[in-house]
C-alpha cells in the first residue's frame, strides 16, 4: 500500500480486531434472560453521538466482556476501563447493575468527565467537524506546552484530514462509488462497513487493496491509496480496479474552494482562489507520472489540507508538461510540499520547476525542484519540501533529519507492514511520511535499530510525532520501544519513548501512537546532549526495572526457598552456622538455603534454612555481609531488581550499603576492595519450580510466555495468562513433562524434527531441564532426542534448534502454583499415603461428578402421573442441615427423563456463613431441558478442616408457579460417618412413595493375580443404566481389611436410585507411578432381590496406555447372566472401529520394553503409525493377550498391516506369536499367524513385520524379499557410521521406514567404494516408483556419499 498523503495522523482513532473474543462457557446458575437496551456516551466529548447496545447474558458473559466491546465502539486513547452513571457518581462494576433504558458515561479513566447529554444525543452537523491546525494555533500550543510540561499534553488538538474513497465492488469494477471518509462514517470499522452495504447495495463485510491484500480496519482505509475493494463472504475476485480511471474531482471539505486546471478557473478575487500554481514536469525519459498529485501550502495564518490536483482527460503530469491550478488563501507563505500517492503503472515523477502566484497581490515565487519523486530513485522519496523565499525574512534550511527507530526485544516484536511517521515542531510539520529505505538490508526486526533519513523544511524545536503503521502484511504487529530525531541544523538530539505494541491484537489494539519527548529540556540547547539522553536511557531503564519486579517478584513470596547465585565468583551464597558469608557454595550445598520472611513490598528477611536463628544481614559499620541472630532491622534487605533480571541486595538502615563479592567468593568491603573486581548483583533460584503437579509460566521476555494454540502449534509470544500455564509431570530427576492446563492432555514434545503442543505423554514429550547459572533462566532439551532443544524464531514460532548460547533457547519459569515433591505414595507412609489419598480422591470424585452423566431415553411408564414439574426454569433450591454443618464445597445434579443438569454449585461469598448446623440455606438456580425430574444427587468434596456433613433436607420450589418437590434425607455425607459416602441420591415423591426406589447395588472388585496386581491408588466406578448413572463414587469402604490386593475380591456398596438395566461401568484409577498401577480382572454387580448380575470383564492395567495416550479410565460393557439364557455381549462401536488382539509368544523373555506401533493399509489409503503403547506399562508381557481399539475409517478395504517397535528400553526383543483384526461392526475376524522374533538380534534383524491380509475369493499379496544393493561412493571420506534407514515406495503402497541393519556380505557396512547388500522383506509393493534413503547423523562418521542403489527381486531389478 502506498504512502497516503496527510498533514498528520492525530485524527485516526484506534479500531480493534473484528474478531469476537471467546469465553469459557460457565455453569447453568444464571439470572433470567432479561435485554437491556443501553446507551453509551464519550466521557467529556459530547459531540460523541453516542452508542445504543442490547445488553443481556446471551451477548455479554462478563462484565469485561462488555468493556472489551465498547472499547471498539467509543473511541478512548486506552480504551473503555469505567463506566459511570451521567454524573459520575457511581461506578457500574457489574452488569446487573446496568438498567434498561439508561444511559451512562464510558471514560479509560477511574475519574469522568460529565457532558450534557441532550447535546450529545443531538447528531453533529457537517460544519462541525474540527478545522485544521493553523500556524496560530500550533505556536499557542507549543507555548503552552513549554509552559506546562508534559502532563499537558495529554489532551493533543484533534486534526482531522478528509479523504476522498474510490469503493468497488468485488469482482465488478464497473460498480464503483466515491465517497468522503468523514467523521459520521468513520466513528469505528463495524460503522464504516455499514455505511458501505447501504451504499453499494449489498452486504459488505470485508475490505481489500485493489492487489488483493485484506484491509483489516480503519486506519487501514485511511492509510489505503485511495480505492478499497468492498466484498462479502467471499474471496478476493482479481479486475481492473483502475483509481484514475474512475476518480473524478470533487470538492472536498475544509479546503477553500475546488482546485481547477487553468482552462476552468473561476474569476479571480480574494475569495475566490488567491493563488496560482503552476507545475512543470521535467522533459526527462519517463519522467511523467500515473500517481495521484497532491500538494500541501504552508503559510503564516494556517496550512491548507492536503490539495489534490486533478487534471482533464487525465493526461496531466507528463513529460515537458505544465499544470496549472488554483488554490485559497492562506497567508504569508513560507513553504510548500508537494508528492504523489505512488499509484498507477508508472508512479515515479521528476518535477522541474514550482511557480506560485498571489492573485491578490500579484506577487510571485520561483522554486526549482529538479528532483525525483519515486521510491526507486534518489533517496527514496516521494514528496519534497521546498521553502519560500519571502523578502525580509529569515531562510528555512531544507534539513536531513536522522529518525533512528528501535524495535523492541520482545519476541514477534517485528513487523511487515508499512510504517509512517509524522514530525511536529513549532514551525510546521513533515507530513506522513513512509519509512522506506533503512540502512539494515531489511527493517523492523526484533531488537535492531532501523536508521532512516527524512528531509524536510526545518522545524525549529521539535514537540511531538506521530507514528502508525498500515495493519497490512503477515506479521503485521509491531512493538516500538523508541525513536530518537537528530537535527543536523542545531545539533540537537530528541528521545520520544514508546515502549508499547502498535498491534490490533495487543496491548490497547491501538496501531497508531502520539509520542512526546523524554523531557523539557530538549527546548534549551545543545549544551544538555549528554543529559537528554541520560534523561531517555534512565526512563527506560526504570520501565525495564518494573517489569522485571512484575516478573520476578513472585520468588519473594512469603515461605519460598531462595539461593542467590554470584555470576562473578561462580558460586551461591553460603550462611554458615558459624555466621560468615561467601559466595563459593554448590547448588546442593544445604547452607545456601535462605527462606524468605516479608516485611512490606520489596524489603524482605532472608533466614538460613539450616540455622534457623541466623539471617543475612549487612554490618551497619563496615557495610559487609554476614550472619545475624534474631532477625533484626541490620537483616532488613531491600531487593533492587535491574533489567536483566538479576538483584541487589541493599540494606535498609543503611542505604548504599550493599551485599558485595570479590571474585575469589569472599565478602567484599567496597572501602578498600577495587570496584572493578566487585560484584553485587545476584541471580535468584527459587526451590520446588519443577516438583510434580506444580503450576507454571515458561516465561520467554520479561511480559511473554509459551502459549499452546488450539492447532497444537506454540508461540513465545504469547501473554501471561492462563492459556500460557503448564503443569509440570516429573519423571524423574531433572526429567518433566509439561502438560497444558487450558488443553489437558497437550504436552509439549519434540518429534520428527518439530516442536508442538500435541504429545500424548510419551517419550517425545520427556525433557531434560538445564539450567543457565548465569541469568536464571532454563533450557529444553529432548530425552529422546539429545543435543536437540525447544528454540523460537523471531517471530516467537517455536522451532527445533541445536544447542546454542542466546535468548531462543531461554525460559525463565514462573510459578503459579506450587506441587509436591514427590508423587503422592511414592515415599510416605501407609498412614500418609492413606491420608493424602482420602484427601485426593474427594476432590478427584468431585470432578468426574460432571462426567458421569449421559443424555438417555426413559419409558413413559417411569413416571405414575404428570404431577412432576418440567424444569426447563429458575427453582428455589433449600438446604437443611442437620446437628452438624460442614464448610466444604457443596455440589448439586438434577436428574429429568430427557437429561440432566450439573454440576451445580450451592455456594455464596460468605461461605463461613453456609450450612450451620440446624439452618436452612437458600439458592437461585437454573435448570434447563431436562423434562421432568425424578431424583437430584447432593453431595460435597470433601476438604475443608470440617468436611463431615449431616443433610436433613433439600426442597426445591418453582419460582413461577411455586409448586414444590420435597427430598427427604436424614443422611450422613461423611467419610467416617454413616456408610462412608459423601454423595447421596435422593428421588421424587409422589403420594408420600418415592417413583423409584433407592437400590443399594453390591460391587464385586476381582484383583488379578499377576505379579504387583496390587494398588494403594484410589479408585471410583461409576454405573449406568436406563435411568441416568450413579455418579463417580470412590469405592471406599471394603469388606477385605486392605483393599485390593493381589488376587483378592472386595465388596463395596454403591447406593442410588434404581438405573433400571445396566449398560456400562466406567473404572478409574488414579495412579501416580508405575508401582500403583493396578490389574483388575473384572466388576461383577449384582442388585439385590433380583436373580442377575451383571459382569465386566476388565483383564487390564490401570491407567494403561493406547495409542500413545496414558488413559486412567475405562468403559466396562457387561456380559448379563440370567437363568435359562445364554451368554451374550453388549458393545457400543463408531463406523470404522476394529478391534486388535495382540498375541506375545509364552516363554520367559518373550516380551518387550519397546512401543509398539501398527500401520494399516487399505485400498484407498494407509493408516499412518498407530501407536499401541509400551512394554512399560504392563502391555506386551510373556503368555498374554493385549485387546485395543482403533478406528480405520475410510481407509478402503484392508490388504495388509505393519506391525513393529522403536527398539527402545532394557529388553526390547519381542516375540510375537498373533494377531487377531475384528471390525466391530461386521463381526469379520482376520487371524495373522506372526510366530517369529521382531528385534535386531535374531532373524533378518528387522524391528517390524507385514503380514497380508487374507480376504476370502481373493488371493492375498506374497510376501516379497527385495535384495538391495547400496553403491558407496568412491571419495575421500564417503563412509559413514549412522544408521542408515531406506523406504521403498510403489504402485502398492510403500515398505516403511526401514533400518539397513545387517549387511549380507560385509561385517562392516557403509565404507568408501563398497557395495553392500541387504534384504528388506514386505508385502508386495507392485511397480516400484522410488526409495527415499536417509540416515539419523549418529555415530562419529556422519556423511555418505552414496553413487547407485540397485534392487532386484523376483520379477525383475530396479536401479536408482
Amino acid at each position: 500500500m502506498s504512502e497516503t498523503p496527510s498533514t498528520n495522523f492525530s485524527m485516526i482513532h484506534a479500531a480493534s480486531s473484528e474478531g469476537q473474543a471467546s469465553y469459557p462457557r460457565h455453569f447453568n446458575v444464571t439470572q433470567p434472560v432479561v435485554a437491556k437496551r443501553i446507551s453509551f456516551y464519550k466521557s467529556g466529548d459530547p459531540q460523541f453521538s453516542g452508542i445504543q447496545m442490547v445488553v443481556n447474558p446471551r451477548s455479554f458473559k462478563t462484565f469485561d466482556a462488555l468493556l472489551d466491546n465498547l472499547s471498539r465502539k467509543v473511541p478512548l486513547p486506552f480504551g473503555v476501563r469505567n463506566i459511570s452513571t451521567p454524573r459520575g457518581i457511581h461506578s457500574i462494576t457489574k452488569l446487573e447493575d446496568l438498567e434498561d433504558g439508561r444511559s451512562y458515561i464510558c471514560s479509560h479513566r477511574k475519574k469522568i468527565q460529565p457532558i450534557d447529554l441532550e447535546k450529545a444525543r443531538q447528531k453533529p452537523l457537517p460544519w462541525q467537524s474540527t478545522r485544521p491546525l493553523s500556524a496560530r494555533r500550533r505556536a499557542a500550543q507549543l507555548a503552552r506546552a513549554k509552559e506546562f510540561g508534559p502532563a499537558c499534553r495529554e489532551l493533543p488538538v484533534v486534526v482531522q484530514t478528509p479523504r476522498k474513497l474510490l469503493v468497488f465492488k468485488n469482482g465488478d469494477p464497473r460498480t464503483r462509488h466515491i465517497i468522503i471518509l468523514s467523521r459520521k462514517i468513520t466513528q469505528n470499522f463495524e460503522a464504516f462497513l455499514e455505511h458501505l452495504t447501504e451504499l453499494m447495495q449489498y452486504p459488505v463485510v470485508k475490505l481489500y487493496t485493489t492487489d488483493g491484500r485484506k484491509v483489516p480496519s480503519l486506519q487501514a482505509v485511511i492509510l489505503s491509496s485511495g480505492a478499497v475493494v468492498a466484498a462479502g463472504r467471499e474471496p478476493f475476485k482479481p479486475g481492473n480496479y483502475d483509481l484514475l480511471k474512475y476518480l473524478l474531482p470533487d470538492q472536498l471539505p475544509r479546503t477553500s474552494k475546488r482546485i481547477y486546471p487553468k482552462g476552468q478557473t473561476k474569476p479571480e478575487g480574494r475569495k475566490n482562489g488567491n493563488w496560482k500554481v503552476s507545475i512543470i514536469t521535467s522533459e526527462l525519459p519517463c519522467a511523467g507520472t500515473s500517481s495521484q498529485i497532491y500538494i500541501v501550502l504552508y503559510g503564516h495564518h494556517r496550512s491548507s489540507a492536503p490539495v489534490y490536483l486533478y487534471g482533464t482527460g487525465g493526461n496531466a503530469f507528463q513529460e515537458g508538461r505544465e499544470d496549472i491550478f488554483t488554490t485559497g488563501d492562506i497567508g504569508e507563505l513560507h513553504k510548500i510540499r508537494i508528492g504523489h500517492s505512488n499509484s498507477g503503472l508508472s508512479p515515479a515523477w521528476h518535477c522541474k520547476e514550482i511557480k506560485l502566484q498571489n492573485l491578490f497581490s500579484g506577487e510571485k515565487f520561483y522554486i526549482p525542484v529538479c528532483r525525483w519523486l519515486a521510491q526507486d530513485r534518489e533517496d527514496g522519496e516521494i514528496c519534497r519540501e521546498l521553502p519560500v523565499f519571502q523578502k525580509g525574512q529569515p531562510i528555512l534550511p531544507v534539513t536531513v533529519y536522522e529518525v533512528r527507530v528501535t524495535t523492541g526485544e520482545r519476541w514477534n516484536a517485528g513487523t511487515e507492514s508499512k510504517v509512517y511517521i509524522s514530525i511536529y515542531g513549532e514551525k510546521g510539520d513533515t507530513g506522513s511520511r513512509q519509512l522506506f529505505r533503512s540502512k539494515n538490508p531489511k527493517k523492523f526486526l526484533k531488537g535492531q535499530t532501523d536508521i532512516f533519513s527524512l528531509e524536510a523544511v526545518h522545524l525549529g524545536y521539535l514537540y511531538k510525532v506521530v507514528i502508525a503503521h498500515d495493519g497490512l502484511g503477515s506479521g503485521n504487529g509491531w512493538f516500538l520501544d523508541d525513536i530518537v530525531i537528530k537535527d543536523p541544523t542545531t545539533d540537537l538530539e530528541y528521545a520520544f519513548l514508546c515502549h508499547r505494541w502498535l498491534d490490533h491484537g495487543e496491548d490497547d489494539g491501538k496501531i497508531t501512537r502520539e509520542l512526546y519527548p523524554s523531557d523539557n529540556s530538549t527546548f534549551f540547547g545543545s549544551n544538555l546532549k549528554p543529559l537528554l539522553s541520560f534523561i531517555s536511557i534512565g526512563q527506560k531503564l526504570e520501565l525495564q526495572r518494573k517489569e522485571a519486579w512484575a516478573a520476578e517478584s513472585w520468588k519473594l513470596k512469603k515461605g519460598n526457598t531462595l539461593q542467590f547465585y554470584n555470576r562473578l565468583s561462580g558460586g551461591f551464597v553460603r550462611l554458615h552456622p558459624d555466621g560468615s558469608v561467601d559466595a563459593l557454595g554448590e547448588k546442593t550445598d544445604k547452607n545456601g538455603l535462605l527462606d524468605v520472611i516479608v516485611k512490606r513490598g520489596n524489603i524482605c528477611i532472608f533466614q538460613s534454612h539450616q540455622t534457623r536463628n541466623l539471617s543475612l544481614g549487612l554490618d551497619n559499620v563496615s557495610g559487609m555481609a554476614t550472619g545475624m541472630a534474631n532477625g533484626g532491622a541490620p537483616c532488613e534487605l531491600r531487593v533492587l531488581y535491574l533489567p536483566n533480571r538479576c538483584v541487589i541486595l541493599e540494606s535498609v538502615m543503611v542505604p548504599g550499603h550493599t551485599v558485595a563479592f570479590n571474585c575469589q567468593g569472599k565478602v567484599a568491603d567496597e572501602s578498600t576492595d577495587s570496584y572493578a573486581g566487585l560484584s553485587k548483583e545476584f541471580v535468584i533460584y527459587a526451590k520446588g519450580v519443577f516438583h510434580n503437579s506444580a503450576v507454571i509460566l515458561l516465561t520467554t521476555s520479561l511480559c511473554q510466555a509459551l502459549t499452546l494454540h488450539s492447532d497444537g502449534s506454540c508461540s513465545g509470544a504469547g501473554n501471561q495468562s492462563e492459556e500460557s500455564h503448564w503443569k509440570v509431570h516429573k519423571i524423574s530427576s531433572g526429567v518433566c513433562m509439561f502438560e497444558s492446563v487450558k488443553n489437558p492432555r497437550m504436552f509439549l514434545r519434540i518429534k520428527n524434527g518439530q516442536c508442538d503442543g500435541r504429545g500424548t505423554g510419551d517419550l517425545d514429550c520427556h525433557f531434560k531441564i538445564q539450567k543457565n547459572l548465569e541469568n536464571g533462566s532454563i533450557s529444553l532439551e529432548s530425552v529422546k532426542s539429545r543435543g536437540l532443544f525447544v528454540g523460537l524464531l523471531p517471530d516467537g514460532q517455536m522451532k527445533l534448534v541445536l544447542y546454542i548460547k542466546d535468548a531462543s533457547v531461554f525460559f525463565y519459569p514462573q510459578v503459579i502454583q506450587f506441587g509436591r515433591e514427590k508423587p503422592m505414595g511414592t515415599s510416605a507412609t501407609a498412614s500418609q499415603q492413606e491420608e493424602k489419598a482420602r484427601e485426593s480422591g474427594n476432590q478427584v470424585e468431585a470432578t468426574y461428578q460432571c462426567m458421569a452423566h449421559i443424555p438417555f431415553p426413559s419409558p413413559k411408564k417411569m413416571f405414575i402421573n404428570d404431577r412432576v414439574l418440567l424444569s426447563d426454569d429458575e427453582w428455589r433450591v433449600l438446604v437443611l442441615t442437620g446437628n452438624t454443618g460442614t464448610r466444604a464445597n457443596v455440589t448439586l445434579w438434577v436428574y429429568g427423563d430427557r437429561g440432566v443438569t450439573g454440576p451445580l454449585p450451592l455456594g455464596k461469598d460468605n461461605r463461613e456463613q453456609l450450612f450451620l448446623p440446624r439452618k436452612e440455606d437458600e439458592f437461585q438456580v437454573q435448570i434447563k431441558n431436562v423434562g421432568k425430574i425424578y431424583k437430584i444427587r447432593i453431595g460435597h468434596d470433601g476438604t475443608s478442616q470440617q468436611p463431615e456433613w449431616s443433610l436433613q433436607m433439600v426442597t426445591m420450589q418453582h419460582v413461577k408457579s411455586r409448586k414444590t418437590l420435597n427430598f427427604v434425607a436424614n443422611k450422613w455425607l461423611s467419610r467416617i460417618q454413616g456408610d462412608g459416602d459423601i454423595v447421596c441420591e435422593l428421588p421424587v415423591e409422589e403420594d408420600g412413595k418415592a417413583i423409584f426406589p433407592i437400590v443399594r447395588y453390591h460391587v464385586y472388585v476381582y484383583t488379578g493375580q499377576l505379579k504387583e496386581a496390587e494398588t494403594t491408588s484410589a479408585v471410583y466406578l461409576c454405573l449406568y443404566g436406563e435411568r441416568g448413572d450413579s455418579g463417580v463414587r470412590l469405592l471406599h469402604k471394603s469388606d477385605m481389611p486392605i483393599k485390593f490386593q493381589r488376587g483378592q475380591i472386595d465388596k463395596f456398596q454403591v447406593e442410588a436410585v434404581s438405573l433400571g438395566k445396566l449398560k456400562k461401568a466406567l473404572l478409574l484409577c488414579e495412579a501416580t507411578d508405575l508401582s500403583q498401577y493396578w490389574y483388575c480382572e473384572k466388576v461383577i454387580v449384582r442388585e439385590p432381590m433380583k436373580e442377575s448380575e451383571f459382569i465386566f470383564n476388565c483383564e487390564r492395567w490401570l491407567p494403561f496406555m493406547s495409542q500413545g495416550i496414558i488413559h486412567s479410565e475405562i468403559e466396562l460393557y457387561p456380559q448379563e447372566m440370567q437363568i435359562n439364557h445364554q451368554p451374550k455381549t453388549q458393545e457400543e462401536a463408531n463406523e470404522g472401529d476394529w478391534k486388535i488382539t495382540v498375541v506375545t509368544g509364552d516363554f520367559e523373555k518373550a516380551g518387550t520394553t519397546a512401543t509398539v506401533s501398527l500401520y494399516a493399509y487399505g485400498e484407498k489409503r494407509s493408516s499412518g503409525p498407530i501407536i499401541l503403547g509400551s512394554g512399560k506399562h504392563q502391555l506386551f508381557n510373556p503368555n498374554s493377550a493385549d485387546i485395543f481399539k482403533i478406528n480405520l475409517k475410510d481407509i478402503g478395504e484392508l490388504y495388509k498391516i505393519r506391525i513393529g517397535h522403536d527398539n527402545s528400553g532394557k529388553d526390547p526383543s519381542w516375540y510375537l506369536e498373533e494377531i487377531k483384526l475384528e471390525e466391530i461392526a461386521s463381526g469379520e475376524v482376520f487371524s495373522l499367524t506372526v510366530d517369529c522374533w521382531i528385534t535386531e538380534n535374531e532373524d533378518d534383524g528387522d524391528t517390524c513385520k507385514e503380514i497380508a491380509i487374507n480376504r476370502p475369493k481373493k488371493k492375498p499379496l506374497p510376501l516379497v524379499a527385495y535384495e538391495i544393493h547400496v553403491y558407496t561412493g568412491s571419495k575421500l571420506g564417503a563412509e559413514t557410521d549412522a544408521n542408515v534407514l531406506i523406504n521403498l515406495i510403489g504402485t502398492r503402497g510403500d515398505s516403511g521406514k526401514r533400518k539397513l541393519h545387517q549387511s549380507k556380505n560385509n561385517k562392516v557396512k557403509f565404507q568408501q567404494a563398497q557395495v553392500d547388500i541387504f534384504v528388506v522383506r514386505a508385502v508386495s509393493l507392485g511397480d516400484l516408483k522410488k526409495v527415499l534413503i536417509s540416515h539419523d547423523g549418529a555415530g562419529p562418521g556422519k556423511r555418505q556419499l552414496s553413487d547407485e542403489n540397485f534392487f532386484s527381486n523376483s520379477s525383475g531389478q530396479w536401479k536408482s
